[in-house]
C-alpha cells in the first residue's frame, strides 16, 4: 500500500517515514505543500499523512485543492497540540482524521489502517476470501487456519487484491501500490510474486485475466 507523507520537519518526517515502511507501507515523502499537491495529482496513493503547517502551499489548501478534484483519498491531518482550530478547519475542508503532535508511530499505523479499511467500504478489521484471512494490523495471513509465511511484498501484493476484491488490477496498478519513488522495479517483480502466492496459498486464489491483470473474486459469503 502506497501512502504520501507530507511533513517540512526533517527528523519527524524521516521517522514517519521509517515508521511507516516498517508497517510495510510504500511511503513517498514531500517536504512543502506545492510537491505534495502535484503528487496527489498524478500519483494513486491509498492514503495521506499531511501536515498544515507547510512552506510554499499550506496543508489546508492542499487539501481544499484535493477535494476540488473530486480525488476521495483518505487524508489524516497532523497537528500541533494547541491548534484546536487548525482541526476543526481540517475536518471541515475534508480532512478524515487527525492525531495530534507528538503522537505514537503504532497510533498513526493503526489510524491509517482504518482510514484505508474504510475507504475500501470494509468493517472488519481482517479480509477474508476463500480460506485466506489477512490482518494487515499484526501483518498475518492464514489459508484454512493454517499460518502462511509470505515476504512483505508478497504481502503488499495480496493486500491490494483483496482490498480491490472483484475488480481487475493491472501489473501497473500492482506496481504502483508496491514502490516509492526511487524503488527499484525488477520487470517481472509482480508475476514473481503472484507465482508465490499461489504457491503457498493454492493455485486457484489469484486469476490471471489475459492481456489485463490479476483477479481475486469477492467471497459469496460476504
Amino acid at each position: 500500500m502506497r501512502v504520501l507523507v507530507v511533513e517540512d520537519d526533517a527528523l519527524l518526517g524521516d521517522a514517519i517515514q521509517a515508521g511507516l515502511k516498517q508497517s510495510g507501507y510504500a511511503v513517498d515523502w514531500m517536504k512543502d505543500g506545492a510537491s505534495a499537491d502535484q503528487a496527489l495529482t498524478t500519483e494513486p496513493y491509498v492514503a495521506v499523512v499531511l501536515d498544515l503547517g507547510l512552506p510554499r502551499l499550506s496543508g489546508l489548501e492542499v487539501l481544499r485543492r484535493l477535494r476540488s478534484r473530486s480525488i476521495p483519498i483518505p487524508v489524516l491531518i497532523l497537528t500541533a497540540m494547541d491548534a484546536v482550530e487548525d482541526r476543526i478547519k481540517g475536518l471541515d475542508a475534508g480532512a478524515d482524521d487527525y492525531l495530534v503532535k507528538p503522537f505514537d508511530m503504532k497510533e498513526l499505523a493503526a489510524r491509517l489502517r482504518a482510514l484505508i479499511r474504510r475507504a475500501s467500504g470494509k468493517t472488519e478489521p481482517f479480509l477474508e476470501i476463500a480460506g485466506v484471512r489477512l490482518d494487515p494490523a499484526a501483518h498475518r495471513v492464514l489459508c484454512h487456519g493454517q499460518p502462511v509465511e509470505l515476504s512483505a511484498k508478497e504481502f503488499a501484493v495480496l493486500h491490494a487484491l483483496m482490498l480491490n476484491a472483484g475488480k481487475v488490477l493491472s501489473r501497473a496498478k500492482l506496481e504502483e501500490q508496491l514502490y516509492a519513488w526511487g524503488d527499484e522495479i525488477e520487470s517481472n517483480a509482480v508475476e514473481v510474486h503472484i507465482h508465490h502466492l499461489r504457491r503457498k496459498l493454492f493455485s486457484g486464489v489469484i486469476e490471471t485475466i489475459r492481456g489485463v491483470g490479476y483477479l481475486m473474486q469477492r467471497d459469496k459469503t460476504s
